[in-house]
């Protein structure tokens, strides 16, 4: 299948209409229509609904295996071009909003000013993008972060050269109000909140499916409010105002006094942060993931 082929039928299905994939792709809505039709001729089945637009069935299993196709062809394209070398004047960083402490942030700013840095950008994005970015040469490096079991791995795309180094751990509380019935307790069951408000805030926290997941088989955690921003005071705000209970790593409450945080006994779930790199990158990343482990070997983390 030409991936081009496949990038136009992912926009279409992303924006429900061949209009907004041809405005996406610098196309006439007449070329996305020609390589829609295209694509499902070679593959013999329909993909894509007209009226409305929409994934049949068998679109939307292709969909599935769309993201990763695309995602894995940039990656090797963005790794064979740092091969060619050049100028390490430039340095891009992703952040995940948990991830962009103040330390990490100095410690990357003194690394790359150290190595003759004199473009520096950061980016505050979600996990996902934050990934992706390496993966495919937009971002030359990522700090990731995310809630997951000691022995299981964030949820990241699993991409050939793309490499994690363990940055940061911190535990993990269930974020209150003190006025909390529960705000008094010394630490709470994932399990005995299933029937609490929760704020869904996949941008910043864990996402609300991550948990149900680690709940098990139990009742669904139930959603009082969804943030879909990536700002960490403004979620933090709506926890202090009682919209709903959240996770946080302790760190996120420091100074706080409208907001107690209850350690989450079961499961036993740490929050991570994780530098990630494209292996054979420029030297100027190898400094500054260094420096970043050093840094939190040095905090004693």
């Amino acid at each position: 299948m030409d991936p081009r082929l496949l990038q136009t039928f992912s926009s279409v299905i992303t924006h429900g209409s061949f209009s907004g994939a041809a405005r996406e792709l610098g196309y006439t809505q007449s070329a996305v229509s020609q390589q829609i039709a295209a694509l499902e001729g070679e593959l013999g089945v329909e993909l894509v609904r007209r009226r409305p637009v929409g994934p049949t069935e068998a679109g939307a299993r292709l969909l599935e295996h769309t993201a990763p196709i695309l995602l894995r062809i940039n990656a090797a394209r963005a790794e064979v071009q740092r091969m060619k070398g050049g100028p390490t004047g430039r340095l891009t960083v992703g952040v995940c909003p948990l991830a962009a402490t103040a330390d990490a942030l100095r410690i990357v700013g003194e690394a790359a000013r150290r190595a003759g840095v004199y473009e520096f950008t950061v980016r505050t994005l979600h996990r996902q993008a934050v990934a992706e970015g390496v993966a495919t040469g937009i971002l030359d490096l990522g700090l990731a972060d995310g809630f997951a079991l000691p022995e299981d791995p964030l949820r990241l795309p699993r991409v050939a050269g793309l490499r994690a180094v363990p940055v940061h751990r911190e535990e993990v509380v269930v974020a209150l109000p003190p006025s909390h019935p529960l705000a008094h307790r010394t630490g709470l069951r994932l399990a005995d909140l299933v029937e609490a408000r929760w704020i869904d805030a996949p941008g910043v926290s864990a996402p609300l499916p991550d948990l149900r997941a680690a709940v098990g088989d139990g009742p669904l955690l139930r959603v009082a409010l969804r943030y879909d921003g990536l700002d960490v005071r403004t979620y933090t705000e709506l926890l202090a105002g009682g919209q709903g209970l959240g996770l946080l790593p302790r760190f996120a409450l420091t100074g706080r006094q409208d907001l107690v945080g209850v350690p989450l006994t079961t499961p036993e779930l740490s929050h991570r942060v994780e530098a990630l790199r494209l292996a054979g990158g420029p030297p100027v990343v190898d400094d500054l993931v260094a420096s970043l482990t050093a840094g939190a070997g040095a905090a004693g983390r």
